[in-house]
């Protein structure tokens, strides 16, 4: 091997690593870093805002200087995107007051369920093929393992399972319907994330006032307390929300959808470990095992949807649904066959 392609090697072998690892570090972090500035900073419509506001002025700018292209914002197209965009919105709500009232490990569960609705759905209204005999097996392991994990939860409140299951609904109806919407409007990834940001921060005050949040806000700002804490856990919310965003979508042109989807479980396993060692707000041991058994059944899923006569998914569909911008959950590598990104940035 010559010199100079050594050298190409070694430029690209770096440059592959620190994507993968930078998108690791994002995804597995994200959603204890959303649960950490949800607990400090208790005004979820105004921290989703807030990282909306993040992520499509950070497109914006990283357009206007040529590190990126995304569509630009036209009247009809958003009215197009408006649907789409509303159910957006409606889960990253959900999201964060799931976050709000229950722990990550909840969020994860609830999370890995989305398989079993989608391959429903897809079924009853789709007219898709029932599930082969591995992917019903996968289904029944994800749904007997969120049981357990449920009837194990001692922190289980009405509050918090209403709030998971409204997640549920509205995550689920976003991958059978408005992914398939959003493609037909022919936006690039990015085009795709700004109007999902842009179009979510229009609608956040409409939210504020409908929740009353905009009193408490108000409250806050004319008693004069300033908390560091909650000024940094939102800050580093928001950048991980838009770092989220770019590594994801680097990530998924550097590497094979079976890396980036290995990368995704490891980044699972590591989010439970890093929340059961920082703090105390995370599920039993017998919960932890039925989480662990949970995200087994998704990469056992995962494998029965993806062999080696499965057709490829459209590149420009793996980009849009794994980078959907400013996701409070964290960016959604999730299993669920659908290589999904809510998140991710939801994207979250």
């Amino acid at each position: 091997m010559s010199l100079g392609r050594l050298d190409s090697w070694r430029q690209q072998y770096y440059s592959t690593s620190g994507v993968v690892v930078g998108y690791a570090v994002c995804s597995s972090l994200l959603a204890i870093i959303n649960k950490y500035a949800i607990t400090k900073f208790n005004y979820p419509g105004l921290l989703t805002a807030l990282q909306y506001l993040t992520s499509a002025l950070g497109v914006y700018i990283l357009g206007k200087i040529g590190f990126l292209h995304h569509d630009p914002f036209t009247i009809p197209i958003a009215k197009k995107f408006f649907p789409a965009a509303l159910v957006f919105y409606l889960a990253i709500f959900t999201n964060t007051n799931l976050l709000r009232h229950a722990n990550v490990d909840t969020f994860i569960v609830f999370r890995s369920l989305t398989p079993l609705l989608v391959a429903l759905a897809d079924t009853a209204f789709r007219a898709q093929p029932c599930p082969s005999n591995l992917t019903f097996l996968s289904l029944l392991l994800i749904l007997a393992s969120a049981v357990g994990y449920v009837a194990t939860d001692s922190a289980f409140t009405l509050t918090a399972y209403s709030w998971a299951f409204a997640y549920l609904i509205t995550i689920t109806t976003e991958m059978v319907y408005i992914k398939h919407m959003v493609m037909n409007l022919g936006l690039n990834t990015w085009g795709f994330v700004f109007y999902n940001n842009l179009l979510s921060l229009m609608m956040a005050p409409f939210f504020w006032f409908l929740t009353g949040e905009n009193v408490q806000v108000l409250a806050a700002v004319r008693s004069g307390i300033f908390d560091p804490a909650a000024f940094y856990a939102v800050s580093l919310s928001c950048l991980f929300g838009l770092l989220i965003s770019f590594f994801g979508f680097a990530a998924r042109r550097a590497v094979s959808a079976t890396a980036f989807t290995v990368t995704g479980v490891v980044n699972k396993f590591l989010t439970v470990a890093i929340n059961v060692l920082i703090w105390d707000k995370h599920a039993s041991p017998v919960g932890l095992v039925c989480l662990l058994f949970t995200i087994a059944g998704g990469v056992l899923y995962q494998q029965s949807v993806t062999g080696p006569g499965s057709a490829p998914v459209q590149p420009k569909q793996l980009d849009i649904e794994n980078n959907k911008g400013g996701s409070i959950g964290g960016g959604d590598d999730d299993l669920a066959g659908e290589s999904d990104g809510m998140g991710k940035l939801i994207s979250r």
